[in-house]
């Protein structure tokens, strides 16, 4: 039985609301990987949001390959994972992008508290926003095996 999901099943899991992992090189180390908050939409770029001068923002820079994954917490487990070069990394515009992700993530109430707590932080340390564009994809769904 084919366990991999279809593109269209794989891009529909990649645009659900999951904890993503996102894994960056690090020179003379380990990758650095870490769980973040993304946006995906279908046949888009997976997009997220972190501060400038943390240990990813640092990492993040146009060109860098890095892998990114997505995956179910209940079984049947599903995962999606992702290689792929980031395509920008730019000072994000303003708050915008962290609200859309506190939506996603705590929904709309929760989330505007959330941006609003966060803010003086942003002041301090400006977050960038940083595109990745999916191009080797792994997937799998036990679903199909065990419904």
């Amino acid at each position: 039985m084919e366990l991999a999901m279809t593109r269209p099943e794989r891009e529909a899991f990649l645009a659900g609301v999951h904890v993503g992992v996102l894994s960056i090189p690090e020179p003379g180390r380990g990758p650095l990987s870490a769980p973040i908050w993304y946006g995906y939409e279908p046949g888009g770029e997976i997009w997220l949001v972190t501060g400038r001068d943390s240990r990813k923002g640092r990492l993040l820079r146009a060109g860098v390959r890095v892998a990114f994954v997505a995956q179910s917490e209940q079984a049947p487990y599903r995962y999606v994972s992702v290689e792929g070069p980031v395509v920008s990394v730019a000072p994000s515009p303003g708050d915008g992008e962290e609200r859309q992700l506190a939506h996603r993530y705590l929904g709309r109430e929760a989330g505007d508290a959330y941006v609003a707590s966060t803010a003086a932080r942003r002041e301090a340390e400006p977050n960038v926003l940083a595109r990745i564009r999916p191009e080797r994809w792994l997937s799998v769904d036990y679903r199909k095996a065990y419904p």
